[in-house]
């Protein structure tokens, strides 16, 4: 394991004159709104550990009028009534202003969430192809479907629901905007985001972007910035919402969920995970290797669908291991926006200190630390820095069964198929599970008896518009994103029917 040291990708202007503001407020009814008690938090940058923006901290009141207006916007703007053909277009301009300041939009993500550089970029394409994706999709579907029934004139409509909230997590901002906001806006609804408050600075540039431009009507589009326990619990708690969507951990899933369910609004959820990766011996060894150890590096490990359950079959545990071994000491790690980094830091203080903890509580667990890990020191950086890590033993560790958020990996060999399959399945997660093996038939086999949302064949962390993407038990509840299924999530279906 190296590091990396020197900063070789200056900022540029824009980025420079966005985070020199000297608050960045909330976006509400096209406007820019600061906290009615005037409290702000400060934004940090993983890498140095340094302060790059102040931000106001919303309060319930605050929110409550940003969903206000997000309703008088859908009643009013005639956003919800516009030709589909028209509002896609609109769409298609917001892709193409975001791909127009691809690097500025990269640059920010990169500081505000620690992510390499590279994979920022990949981020702010993704929200680019999402958005088109949606507004092309949204002009095939079918608005009135005629139903054939005895004696009856039949059909149902498809309508927007109205205001909807979203709840995005810190690991993939601009990302996951796009995965919400898309879909809802392609049908016509209005929507309220409240961005994770370590990571909230790529959904404000898009509002600085949109406003700049006039993209939208004043309300269509609004976030909140503010802390979970404040701005994050008004936005569940909101009856006026008429659609929800959660991405983040089980835990304030739960709670996002009972707070929509009290107001009986329909919620989507996307949680965490703990993905298995299923080895058979008949896989190329160097290279299934070097795909997981880049997968379980990706972004410091922090992404819910990954593969940190590493099952490989007995007879090539052991080369396996040393393979793996030899790729994670090779990783470099340094600031993210240094060209020769592989690997970035943990968000957070907090982020960091849950990975050093599941380590120790893995080992006092029984597990065998097969690669150390622990704290990376990045010359002339005080950032957020941790090393690869890799656990083996009994799958009943608690490094095996929680989700740790963090480049570590938990191996363990098996025998048989069954017992991959059965092993896979152990768990109260239910995300994305892959199968490697040259033999593409027990490759199908095996992805079809996961327990999962997603089977993955020879590659992990695969979402592919048009494809539905989702989860089960502990992962997850209440629809995907990235699919057909999920621009329907935001369409009200209604019958109508007459007797003849």
């Amino acid at each position: 394991m190296s590091t990396t040291t020197e900063l070789d990708q200056a900022l540029l202007p824009e980025v420079v004159a966005f985070l020199g503001k000297a608050v960045h407020h909330a976006f509400v009814d096209g406007d820019w709104l600061e906290a009615s008690n005037g409290e702000t938090f400060d934004v940090v940058d993983p890498g140095s550990g340094e302060k790059i923006a102040t931000v106001s901290s919303l309060q319930k009141a605050d929110v409550d009028k940003a969903v206000d207006a997000a309703a008088r916007s859908f009643a009013d703007s005639g956003w919800a009534k516009m030709p589909v053909a028209e509002r896609s277009a609109v769409l298609h301009r917001i892709a193409d202003a975001v791909e127009h300041r691809k690097s500025q939009f990269s640059q920010i993500e990169s500081l505000d969430c620690g992510k390499v550089y590279s994979q920022a970029e990949e981020d702010v394409q993704g929200f680019i192809d999402t958005f088109r994706y949606f507004a092309d999709l949204a002009q095939t579907v079918n608005y009135r479907s005629v139903i054939a029934v005895k004696n009856h004139e039949a059909w149902v409509a498809r309508h927007p629901w109205g205001p909807c909230g979203f709840i995005i997590p810190w690991n993939f901002p601009i990302l996951l905007a796009g995965w919400g906001l898309a879909p809802a806006l392609a049908a016509g609804n209005t929507c309220v985001l409240k961005p994770a408050e370590d990571t909230p600075l790529s959904a404000l540039y898009l509002c600085h972007v949109i406003q700049e431009l006039d993209l939208l009507p004043p309300g269509v589009l609004n976030v909140v910035t503010g802390m979970g326990e404040t701005a994050g619990a008004a936005v569940a708690g909101n009856p006026k919402f008429r659609r929800m969507s959660f991405t983040g951990s089980p835990e304030v899933g739960r709670l996002v969920a009972e707070a929509c369910g009290r107001n009986l609004v329909p919620v989507k959820c996307e949680l965490g995970g703990k993905g298995a990766a299923v080895v058979f011996n008949d896989v190329d060894i160097a290279v299934t290797a070097d795909k997981l150890v880049a997968a379980i590096t990706y972004h410091t490990g922090q992404v819910c669908c990954d593969a940190t359950r590493w099952l490989i079959q007995s007879d090539i545990y052991d080369k396996f291991v040393g393979e793996c071994v030899d790729r994670m000491q090779s990783v470099k790690v340094g600031y993210q926006l240094d060209s020769g980094t592989q690997m970035g830091p943990v968000v957070s203080a907090v982020q960091r200190k849950r990975v050093l903890g599941y380590l120790e509580k893995g080992v006092t667990d029984g597990a065998e630390l097969v690669l150390k890990g622990g704290v990376a020191e990045v010359p002339g950086k005080s950032g957020f820095y941790v090393k690869p890590a890799l656990l083996a033993g009994s799958l009943n560790n608690v490094a095996a069964r929680e989700e740790i958020f963090g480049p570590v990996a938990f191996l363990t060999p098996f025998k048989s198929e069954e017992d991959g399959i059965r092993m896979a399945n152990d768990t109260e997660y239910g995300l994305g599970n892959s199968v490697w093996s040259q033999d593409l038939a027990r490759c199908a086999r095996v992805a079809e008896a996961f327990e999962s949302g997603n089977g993955w064949i020879n590659a992990h962390n695969l979402i592919v518009h048009g494809v539905p993407y989702a989860g089960i038990g502990k992962s997850g509840m209440g629809g995907g994103v990235v699919s057909p299924e999920t621009l329907n999530d935001y369409l009200r279906p209604i019958s109508v029917i007459r007797p003849v």
